[in-house]
């Protein structure tokens, strides 16, 4: 059986990858990448009091258990979780199945969450990825241009440049230098350079997911000073810039490269749906944080190690300040694999399996 336990990993990737479906991620919240900044000693410290449970696969990255793409996604596909870049031993059959190469504080621009410590920026992901082909070509030969074409890239990148960039004037000169248009344009123009690099590599199918409103999160309330069941929308406005830059951007690349195919991930619908909505969803907490000190209307603005978090997590919307539980997660992650376009345009994740 411990041998079992040892090989189990190994074999369901080849699995994964002889049925064609392997997963790369490129993000901002991965924690367990090695860089052991700020935010990766906040979450690992989180992990033993909030009672995650590892024997079901869950990462507890910034969660209350699973995350919405590697271990959500992971179990609509049906393939195994994905493993950090950073993994101790990661190489040969390991890699078919995928790798999350995201990391906690990481933006399109390099200088972004540079306050939190070392973190891989997407131009370094990008690069870490490109690291790891050699050793799958060694073991897929030919079949390696096959093999990228029928994977699957997950990118979900450009909160951090607005709530560890733009939206920190105290840190960061950005929102004195651009005007929100421009800042935009700026980020899609970066993130357009990097997605093209992986087009060049050899991927052919990508998700990019956009943000979601960032002006409803407990940190951006509290600072904010919004009042009772408001959101920040002047935040929200914001993002918005970037939404709909990015599915512009979606539907330039589908035009330009006819070999692949690029869907957009409405996060910010399918959020604003649950928070517009919550008893539709069984949430009953939708301003303050599971994981958090209460300071009376809202959440404070970081969850603290050892802090208790509340006891009914699937009542809430936000797990902590900035990100979302495991059940609002698991919604957009089955928004992202099965919904219209409106949800993921122009097709979603099971018709890109599909193809």
């Amino acid at each position: 059986m411990a041998l079992l336990a040892v090989l189990l990993p190994s074999i369901l990737s080849v699995l994964a990858a002889a049925q064609g479906i392997s997963m790369f991620v490129f993000g901002d919240s991965l924690v367990d990448d090695g860089n052991n900044n700020l935010l990766d000693s906040i979450a690992k410290a989180n992990y033993y009091p909030y009672g995650i449970d590892f024997s079901q696969g869950a990462t507890g990255r910034f969660s209350d258990g699973k995350t919405t793409i590697d271990d959500v996604l992971c179990d609509l596909l049906g393939i195994p979780y994905l493993p950090p870049y950073t993994a101790p031993g990661l190489n040969g059959t390991q890699l078919l199945g995928g790798v999350n190469y995201a990391s906690a504080a990481a933006g399109i621009l390099e200088e972004t969450g540079q306050h939190l410590g070392e973190r891989f920026p997407v131009n370094q992901q990008v690069l870490n990825f490109e690291s790891n082909l050699s050793q799958l070509r060694a073991l897929l030969g030919e079949d390696i241009r096959g093999y990228l074409a029928r994977s699957i890239a997950i990118m979900v990148l450009g909160s951090n440049d607005y709530i560890n960039n733009y939206l920190l004037p105290s840190l960061y000169s950005s929102s004195e230098e651009y005007t929100p248009e421009e800042f935009a344009n700026l980020l899609i123009n970066s993130y357009r350079r990097q997605i093209l690099a992986l087009h060049s590599l050899g991927l052919r199918k990508f998700l990019l997911a956009g943000i979601g409103p960032l002006g409803c999160t407990p940190n951006q309330r509290f600072w904010g000073e919004a009042q009772p069941d408001q959101c920040i929308d002047q935040v929200n406005a914001i993002v918005g810039l970037f939404n709909r830059g990015l599915r512009s951007e979606v539907e330039q690349l589908n035009i330009n490269h006819s070999g692949a195919i690029f869907s957009y991930g409405n996060t910010y619908a399918a959020i604003d749906d649950v928070l517009n909505n919550p008893a539709n969803y069984g949430f009953t907490v939708v301003e303050k944080a599971c994981c958090g000190i209460d300071l009376g209307s809202q959440a404070q603005i970081t969850c603290l190690p050892f802090t208790s978090p509340c006891e009914n997590r699937t009542e809430y919307v936000f797990w902590d300040s900035f990100h979302p539980t495991t059940a609002v997660g698991s919604i957009i992650a089955q928004r992202a694999y099965s919904g219209p376009p409106s949800d993921c345009y122009p097709i979603n994740v099971q018709q890109m399996v599909q193809i």
